[in-house]
C-alpha cells in the first residue's frame, strides 16, 4: 500500500513538473483537482510542487492560499512564495513574507535582491546583501552576480570592490558568472584598469567575458583595443558582432562598422538581428551612402526580416539623410499602422529641410500625431537654414502656445534668428522664456544670448550675460564675447578679455583668433595683430585659414600699409580668395591707391567675374581720385556685362515691424514726413558746423545736387523715421547692408549731439555707437 501511494505521489509530482515545464497553469489546476478527488494526503513535498506550479505560472494568489493551508512548511515552501512575489514585481508583499520567515536562507536573501533589481531599487538590493553578510548567511554565486548587477546599475564602485574582495576571500572568483559580473561592474562604474586585471586573471573565459571587454573598450573610445579583443575570440556570438558594429557607429567609424557588418554576413553562420541592422543602417545614414543603404534594405527584403520597429525607423532615417526622401516617405506610408516613431518622422522632415524643400517638410510636420521637441526644433531649424526667419519665428510662437517646452537647442536657434534679424525685442522675449524655463543658464543658450545681444546692438546686455555665467564658460563663450567687443569697436577690451582667457588656461580655437585679429583691425593695432598672428601658429599650433589671412590684409590695409598688405598676399601659402582681394581693394578705396586697386580688382574678377562689388569699388577709387572717365568706363562695362550693383539699404525696427529704406526712398507710406524731418535735421546740423562730404558722391555732379543725394542716404532716412516714431532719449538701432560712407558717419555724429540720443549703426563690418557727437570707432573704420 505504501509502495502504491509512493508511486502515485511520484506520478503526480512528475505530471506537475511537466506542466511547469510548459508553463501550463490549466493542467496544473486539473492535477490538483485529481489529487483532491483521490483523497491523497498532501504532504510537504507534493504541496510544494503544487505551490511552485501556481507561483511560476502567474497564479500567485492561488499559490499563497495553498501555502496558507500547509500545516507544515519547509524553507523551500517559503522561498517559493517569496520568489513568486519578488519576480512578479510585488516586492512589498515579498518583503512581508521575508520578514515572517522563521529562518531565511541564502535563496531567500538572493530572491529579495533579484526582486529589488527587477524593480530598479538597486540601493535596496545592495542593503539586502550587506544585511545578509552581517547576519552570517553564506551567499551563493547567484547572490554575488545579482548584487554586482546592483552595484553596476548605480555605479557604486566602493561596494563593488568590497564584493570583489568577498568573492576572492570565499573562493567565488573561479565561477565565470561571478568574474563576468565583476567585469561588467567595473566597466559600468568607470574602472577599466581593474576590469582588465579581472579579465587577464580569468583562467576560463566565456564569450560573455570577451564581449564585456570589447564593450568596455568601445565605451572608452579605444576602438583599436576592441578590435584586437574581437579578433582574438575563438567563438563569437551575435552580441560580439553587434558590440563592434554599434561601437564603431557610435564613435564615427562608420565605414569600419559596415566592414564588420559585411564580414558578419560573409564569414558567420549567425544572422543579423534588429540591433545589427539598425546600427548598419545608421552607419549608412552618417556616410550618406544611399547605395550601401539600399543593399542592406535588399538584404532585409530577401531574408523577410520585416521593417517594423527599430529597423523600419533606421531605414527611414537612412533614406532621409542620404537624399532618398521619396523612398523614406513610401516606407512611412506603408507603415502608418505600425510603430513608426517620431524620430523617423523627424529624420524625414530633416531630409526635406536639407534639400531646401520646405513645403513637404511642413506637411510631414503637420501630419505628426505626436510632435516632440525634436520635431518642432527640426522644423524651426529648417526654416532658419533656408532663410525663412519670419516663418521660424511664427512656428516658435506656436510652440510656446501649444507645443512642448523648448529645449536648449531650440532656444539657441531662435536666438540666432533674432541675431540675424537684429531684433532686440524678439531676442529679449526669448531670453525671458529661457529664464522662466530655467534654460537661460545653460552654456549653449548663454552663448547664443551673447551673440544675439551683440548683433542686435546691445553690447552691455551681452556683457551682463557673459558675467552671469562666469563659473561655466567654454571656448565658445569667451570667443563670442571677444568677437562681440571687437565688432563694437572695443578692441582694447576685447584683447584684454583674450589675455584673461589665456591666463586661466582656456584654449583658443581658430574662430577665437578671427575675433582677436578683428579687434586689432578695428582699432589699428598693427604690431599687436602681427604678434597674435604669430602666437596663433607658434603657441597654439593653429594653421591660418582664409579668414585669418583676410584679417591680416585688412589690418595692414586699413592702417595704410598697402604695400605690406600686397606683400602678405604674395607670400600666402594658399591662393588668395575673393575676401582677400576684396579686403585689399577696400583699403585702396580708403587710401585712394589707384594702381593697387586695379591689380586687386583684376585678380578678384578672375575668381568671380560677376562680383559687382569689385566693379563698384574700382569705379569709386577712380571717382575719388577725379578720374571720372575711367569710372564711367567701369560702370559702362558693368552695364554691358549685365552685372548689377548691390543696392544699399538700411532698416529700423519699430514695435515689432521692420521698416526698410533705400537711397532716395520713394516707397515708404510716410515718405513726405520723413523727407521733411531729414531736411530739418540737415539744416540744424549744418548750423552746428557739419560740412557735407560731397567727395562721398562719386559722380561728377553739381555740389547742390550732391548734397541732396547725401541727405537722402538710406541710413539718414532710417534715422529720421526712427526719431519720428520713438520716445525722446530712446536709443536708436539702425542696420545697414553696406559699409557706412564718410558723409553719413560724420552727419550721424552731429545728429546724436543734436537730439541727445545714442544712435547705434551696424554696417557690413562693425557697429558704430554714436553719442554726444562722437563715435566709438574713433573715426577709424
Amino acid at each position: 500500500m505504501e509502495t502504491s501511494s509512493s508511486q502515485i505521489l511520484n506520478l503526480y509530482t512528475s505530471m506537475l513538473q511537466r506542466s511547469l515545464k510548459f508553463k501550463d497553469a490549466l493542467t496544473g489546476k486539473s492535477i490538483h483537482a485529481q489529487i483532491i478527488k483521490t483523497g491523497l494526503q498532501l504532504g510537504v513535498y507534493l504541496t510544494n510542487n503544487l505551490v511552485n506550479v501556481y507561483a511560476k505560472t502567474g497564479l500567485i494568489r492561488d499559490a499563497h492560499l495553498l501555502f496558507d493551508e500547509m500545516p507544515t512548511r519547509s524553507v523551500f515552501s517559503w522561498n517559493i512564495i517569496l520568489s513568486g512575489y519578488a519576480k512578479g514585481g510585488q516586492i512589498e508583499e515579498a518583503h512581508r513574507i521575508f520578514e515572517e520567515m522563521p529562518e531565511p536562507d541564502s535563496v531567500s536573501w538572493t530572491s529579495m535582491i533579484v526582486g529589488y533589481n527587477q524593480m530598479g531599487q538597486f540601493e535596496n538590493g545592495i542593503t539586502m546583501f550587506l544585511e545578509m553578510v552581517s547576519d552570517n548567511v553564506p551567499p551563493t554565486q547567484f547572490t554575488l552576480t545579482n548584487v554586482l548587477a546592483s552595484c553596476a546599475a548605480v555605479e557604486d564602485l566602493g561596494i563593488g570592490r568590497k564584493v570583489h574582495s568577498f568573492a576572492v576571500k570565499h573562493g567565488f572568483i573561479g565561477y565565470i558568472s561571478v568574474s563576468n559580473s565583476l567585469l561588467n561592474m567595473y566597466a559600468k562604474s568607470g574602472d577599466p584598469v581593474t576590469a582588465k586585471i579581472v579579465f587577464d586573471r580569468m583562467k576560463v573565459k566565456s564569450t560573455s567575458s570577451w564581449n564585456a571587454m570589447i564593450s568596455l573598450h568601445m565605451k572608452s573610445g579605444l576602438v583599436d583595443l576592441a578590435l584586437a579583443q574581437f579578433e582574438q575570440m575563438l567563438e563569437r556570438d551575435l552580441v560580439s558582432w553587434n558590440t563592434m558594429i554599434s561601437g564603431y557607429n557610435q564613435h564615427g567609424f562608420d565605414q569600419e562598422a559596415l566592414d564588420i557588418f559585411s564580414k558578419l554576413l560573409k564569414d558567420s553562420s549567425l544572422k543579423p538581428d534588429r540591433f545589427t541592422l539598425a546600427s548598419a543602417l545608421s552607419a549608412c545614414a552618417n556616410l550618406e551612402s544611399l547605395k550601401l543603404g539600399k543593399q542592406i534594405h535588399a538584404h532585409i527584403i530577401r531574408t523577410e526580416f520585416g521593417t517594423c520597429g527599430a529597423v523600419g525607423n533606421s531605414l527611414i532615417s537612412m533614406y532621409s539623410k542620404s537624399r532618398g526622401v521619396k523612398i523614406a516617405r513610401k516606407i512611412i506610408e506603408h507603415s502608418m499602422n505600425s510603430d513608426v516613431g517620431v524620430i523617423a518622422f523627424t529624420a524625414l522632415l530633416d531630409g526635406y529641410v536639407k534639400l531646401g524643400d520646405i513645403k513637404p517638410a511642413r506637411q510631414i510636420f503637420d501630419s505628426l500625431r505626436v510632435r516632440d521637441v525634436v520635431a518642432w526644433t527640426a522644423m524651426i531649424v529648417g526654416y532658419v537654414q533656408n532663410g525663412f526667419n519670419h516663418d521660424a519665428m511664427e512656428l516658435f510662437r506656436s510652440m510656446i502656445k501649444e507645443g512642448p517646452r523648448p529645449n536648449n537647442y531650440t532656444l539657441a536657434t531662435m536666438l540666432s534668428v533674432s541675431a540675424s534679424l537684429a531684433s532686440l525685442d524678439h531676442g529679449r522675449q526669448i531670453h525671458a522664456n529661457a529664464m522662466r524655463s530655467g534654460d537661460a543658464s545653460s552654456v549653449s543658450v548663454s552663448n547664443a544670448l551673447i551673440t544675439m545681444y551683440a548683433k542686435a546692438g546691445s553690447i552691455n546686455d551681452a556683457r551682463r550675460v557673459f558675467n552671469l555665467i562666469h563659473w561655466k564658460r567654454d571656448t565658445i563663450t569667451w570667443t563670442s564675447m571677444i568677437i562681440a567687443l571687437a565688432q563694437h569697436g572695443l578692441g582694447e577690451e576685447s584683447l584684454t578679455l583674450f589675455e584673461r582667457m589665456l591666463e586661466i588656461g582656456i584654449k583658443p580655437d581658430h574662430i577665437t583668433y578671427v575675433g582677436v585679429l578683428s579687434a586689432c583691425t578695428h582699432v589699428g593695432l598693427v604690431e599687436q595683430g602681427r604678434s597674435y598672428y604669430n602666437l596663433m601658429q607658434n603657441a597654439h599650433k593653429i594653421i591660418p585659414t582664409p579668414s585669418h589671412y583676410a584679417c591680416m590684409i585688412d589690418l595692414f590695409g586699413r592702417a595704410g600699409l598697402l604695400q605690406e598688405a600686397r606683400d602678405f598676399i604674395k607670400h600666402m601659402p594658399i591662393e588668395p580668395d575673393v575676401i582677400a582681394w576684396g579686403s585689399l581693394l577696400a583699403s585702396c578705396k580708403v587710401h585712394k591707391n589707384v594702381e593697387l586697386a586695379e591689380v586687386a580688382a583684376e585678380r578678384l574678377l578672375l575668381i568671380e567675374p560677376e562680383n559687382s562689388g569689385a566693379y563698384s569699388a574700382l569705379a569709386n577709387v577712380y571717382s575719388a581720385c577725379g578720374q571720372w572717365e575711367n569710372a564711367a568706363k567701369i560702370r559702362k562695362s558693368m552695364k554691358d556685362k549685365g552685372v548689377k550693383k548691390d543696392q544699399g539699404f538700411s532698416w529700423v525696427q519699430i514695435k515689432n515691424k521692420v521698416h526698410v529704406f533705400g537711397v532716395d526712398d520713394g516707397i515708404h507710406p510716410q515718405r513726405d514726413a520723413i523727407y521733411k524731418m531729414m531736411a530739418k535735421i540737415w539744416k540744424e546740423i549744418k548750423k552746428m558746423g557739419f560740412v557735407p562730404d560731397t567727395e562721398s558722391v562719386l559722380h561728377d555732379l553739381e555740389e547742390e545736387l550732391k548734397e541732396q543725394i547725401l541727405s537722402h542716404h538710406s541710413e539718414k532716412l532710417a534715422i529720421a523715421f526712427g526719431l519720428m516714431c520713438t520716445p525722446e532719449n530712446a536709443t536708436l538701432r539702425i542696420m545697414k547692408n553696406l559699409r557706412v560712407c564718410n558723409d553719413c558717419h560724420s552727419a550721424i555724429k552731429f545728429i546724436s549731439k543734436l537730439v541727445g540720443r545714442e544712435i547705434i549703426v551696424r554696417d557690413a563690418t562693425r557697429f558704430h555707437h554714436f553719442k554726444n557727437g562722437s563715435c566709438s570707432c574713433r573715426d577709424y573704420w
